[in-house]
């Protein structure tokens, strides 16, 4: 694996900034229109920036999550692995989750396409 570009590593720092704000806008524009996203906290995936709005607006009345990047790997020309570290709590506060996840992003000119939760290789999940 390699690093990606600084405009890839950039763009998913930006948004993962926007999602710890609860920035929707500022999120969603980092997004191609038929961009694909897992729904991680229900399953299954949603499609656009519409549908991701509705699901984080879901998610955070019912959870507060965090995420913070702590590695980027570019696994190919428009595939990039982010190590996450993930804290979950309820809305008092209260520890659900504190974990390592993988979010692989699919990149297409310039923004993000897509993304999926991913099991970390071993040897950065024991990191």
């Amino acid at each position: 694996m390699s690093r990606p570009s600084d405009h890839d590593i950039q763009l998913l720092r930006a948004a993962y900034a926007a999602f710890n704000a609860r920035d929707i806008d500022a999120a969603v524009v980092l997004m191609t229109a038929d961009v694909t996203w897992p729904k991680a906290f229900k399953g299954g995936f949603v499609q656009g920036v519409e549908e991701i709005r509705a699901y984080w607006t879901e998610q955070w009345s019912e959870i507060d999550p965090h995420v913070e990047p702590t590695a980027f790997d570019q696994l190919d020309t428009a595939t990039i692995l982010v190590d996450v570290h993930q804290v979950v709590r309820d809305l008092q506060g209260a520890l659900l989750a504190d974990m390592h996840v993988g979010h692989r992003f699919t990149i297409a000119a310039g923004r993000i396409k897509g993304m999926e939760v991913v099991e970390l290789p071993s040897s950065e999940a024991a990191a």
